[in-house]
């Protein structure tokens, strides 16, 4: 953009799976309204969205990536959103701040799966879409080989929508290949030519049946939500023009109905009368605003995080839609000043002194701010929040260590920052095997992140599979006498214990107790019995951390010289040493509960998923939000969840996911267990398993 200031704004965001062409129309959206001279491709790495390192070394969108233009004085800003389900919350966090979606999908009926839970979550937010049925080029106007034909796709793409679809446009083909397309509006032909705009043609004779049949499942689609244009429909009125497009508009803009958009977009086939819908019938931010119910002081600027970026030439970057007010350069949102206000262009950025709201852009150094964050400047109120997007929970994870030693100082710093970028990355320091471990959403995620802290932050990592946090107990009972007495000239040290060692239940945890009779070892000692307990839990016969065990202590003896805290604790250790092994110690993994939710084509494969990774299955059932879906219930071993996203993924065309929580402990099988053991060196702990 030249910087002029535009007369209204649309905001819009591309979706769609992994390969179906979204960063390829968004480059063709930007040549037909002449914001570049040149088309770039994802092959040769030159396109303005995936303008991530880690996106064109992948040829694949990683984050969501920015461009404004400007189209018959209408400034449009295109957010194009990567496809692939491991970076959906990217989609999902943008998706927030848009006033409507273009959904770009292949026209594979079998295929047309993988948007199901992109377009549950747009009717769930009620954002108003479209679908543009890309790369049809490749697809057979009739039947092919796989009965793929137009009916077939927009029947696929029906059955996975909510919202019922409408043809905008219907295809003229020459032989088995597009050449053109009907409006169904207007009904006028056109004629496509290859990066130009295409011709008005008269409409051919052999498509006029077809065409009226689909003109008028268009009109009986948007009268289910006109009582105007039914009445004219039963009286074989004809509807004006003027009047379909208002109906297209109100319907769109309340998610009501999904019109459909077809072409090539490798070619800008049918990308100009895709602008020319969003034009014409996509909705205001003003009307967005009024339905999201943005409240506020009037006088007071509202806007809100769709992304972070860290760029090592402008630092943090914060991409904001400004639902309310002005924004300028320096303003003080939270507390906090921003520091420059841009306009995006993939990588590059434009300095501007001033937007309004409706508009999209980045401020910079809003340090503290994180994505989904509202921003106001209305000091009355400071906690007004907007909706955001909710996050996912990780179900991939690795250990993570750095290369160098001397980089671990400058670990913590890196992951705030890498956070920051990708809310759907999480990580902790493990408690039991003090991993420090990167959660995410799969594979490529955590390689793309890890890529990342080598870029930007100079941090390489060397990485591993997390260890599987064992724990042991006991099943039998034992008394156990422990003495420690040292003596070295001076003062010596003596402590003299008698324990009844015993299981408790499973998820008891820890009990200590005394039954001292007499003071035959003194009340001040009796915490240093304890503490020698505890230390000898923490690492017990097999190698790992003693749960649901209690400890008490019976009896023993004291000198009145040379006994101390210290010697007390040094004498448990001694007598929990040497009595542990005599109790039957067990090996315990931690079960997961699962709730596996996949389409209900593939539920019976998901039941073989789950007992294939030494699950058990509690049930399933269908999902009362989401038709066609089953939710599949189970325990399964932490040891078998790695890889568990990845094969649930292959079953399921890449969009079955689960959501898990800790549930309980429960004793690893003989054999299994004996592998763990020799695994982990039986008794260091730190094998992995």
């Amino acid at each position: 953009m030249n910087g002029k200031v535009c007369k209204a704004t649309r905001n819009v965001a591309i979706v769609g799976p992994y390969l179906s062409g979204k960063t390829t129309l968004l480059e063709s959206l930007l040549s037909v309204t002449g914001t570049i001279s040149r088309k770039g491709t994802v092959k040769e790495g030159n396109t303005v969205g995936d303008s991530a390192t880690e996106a064109r070394q992948r040829q694949m969108s990683v984050e969501v990536t920015a461009a404004s233009t400007e189209y018959q004085d209408i400034c449009f800003n295109f957010i194009d959103c990567p496809g692939s389900i491991e970076f959906a919350q990217e989609t999902y966090n943008a998706l927030v701040g848009v006033d409507a979606a273009v959904v770009v999908c292949e026209p594979v009926s079998d295929r047309v799966l993988t948007l199901a839970p992109l377009l549950k979550f747009l009717d769930d937010w009620e954002i108003p879409h479209l679908v543009f049925i890309n790369k049809m080029d490749r697809f057979e106007l009739t039947d092919d080989a796989n009965g793929n034909s137009l009916r077939s796709v927009f029947d696929a793409l029906n059955s996975v929508s909510t919202r019922p679809l409408v043809l905008h446009q219907y295809p003229i083909g020459k032989g088995e290949h597009l050449t053109g397309f009907i409006d169904l509006v207007t009904e006028q032909a056109y004629l496509y030519h290859p990066d130009a705009p295409a011709d008005p043609i008269p409409l051919p004779e052999s498509l006029k049946e077809a065409e009226q049949q689909a003109r008028t499942e268009l009109l009986e689609t948007l009268a289910d939500f006109d009582d105007h244009l039914l009445e004219e429909l039963l009286e074989e009125i004809e509807p004006p023009q003027e009047e379909i497009v208002q109906d297209l508009k109100m319907e769109l803009g309340a998610d009501l109905i999904v019109p459909v958009f077809m072409g090539v977009a490798q070619q800008d086939y049918g990308v100009r009368p895709l602008i020319d819908a969003l034009l014409r019938e996509a909705p205001t931010p003003e009307s967005t605003a009024e339905r999201r119910d943005i409240a506020g002081d009037e006088s007071s600027t509202v806007a809100q995080v769709l992304k972070t970026y860290y760029t090592p030439q402008g630092g943090k970057l914060s991409l904001v839609r400004v639902w309310q007010g002005k924004l300028t350069d320096g303003m003080v949102f939270n507390g906090v000043r921003a520091g420059g206000l841009y306009r995006m262009f993939g990588h590059h950025t434009q300095s501007v002194s001033q937007v309004s709201a409706g508009d999209i852009v980045a401020l910079g150094r809003l340090e503290g701010i994180k994505t989904g964050d509202t921003l106001t400047t209305d000091t009355g109120n400071p906690e007004m929040k907007l909706p955001i997007a909710e996050a996912s929970k990780p179900v991939y994870a690795l250990a993570i260590t750095p290369q160098k030693r001397k980089d671990e100082v400058k670990l913590s710093g890196a992951l705030t920052k890498l956070l920051e970028e990708d809310p759907s990355l999480v990580w902790e320091q493990h408690g039991d095997t003090h991993e420090i471990i990167l959660w995410g959403q799969g594979d490529i995620h955590l390689q793309v992140a890890l890529d990342r802290m080598s870029r930007k932050y100079n941090l390489p990592m060397t990485t591993h599979l997390p260890r599987v946090p064992y724990k042991e107990s006991i099943r039998k009972s034992t008394t156990s006498h422990g003495r420690y007495k040292h003596q070295s000239g001076g003062h010596g040290q003596y402590g003299d214990v008698y324990l009844d060692i015993q299981p408790l239940s499973r998820g008891e945890g820890f009990n200590f107790s005394e039954t001292i009779v007499g003071g035959v070892v003194p009340k001040q000692y009796i915490p240093g019995v304890e503490i020698g307990v505890k230390e000898y839990l923490s690492h017990g016969p097999l190698g790992f951390p003693v749960v649901d065990v209690a400890v008490t202590l019976t009896n023993g003896s004291y000198h009145s010289v040379d006994s101390s805290e210290q010697a007390f604790k040094q004498a448990a250790r001694l007598a929990m040493t040497g009595g542990m092994p005599n109790c039957e110690p067990m090996l315990l993994e931690p079960i997961m509960s699962v709730g596996v939710y996949a389409p209900q084509e593939f539920t019976s494969k998901v039941l073989q998923l789950i007992t294939g990774h030494r699950g058990q299955i509690l049930g399933y059932q269908t999902c009362s939000d989401w038709t066609g879906w089953d939710c599949v219930s189970g325990y399964i071993p932490q040891a078998e969840m790695q890889n568990l996203i990845m094969e649930l993924r292959s079953l399921t065309l890449g969009i079955g996911f689960f959501k898990w929580t800790y549930d309980h402990l429960q004793e690893v099988p003989g054999k299994l267990a004996d592998r763990v053991l020799a695994t982990t060196g039986n008794g260091n702990g730190n094998g992995k398993s």
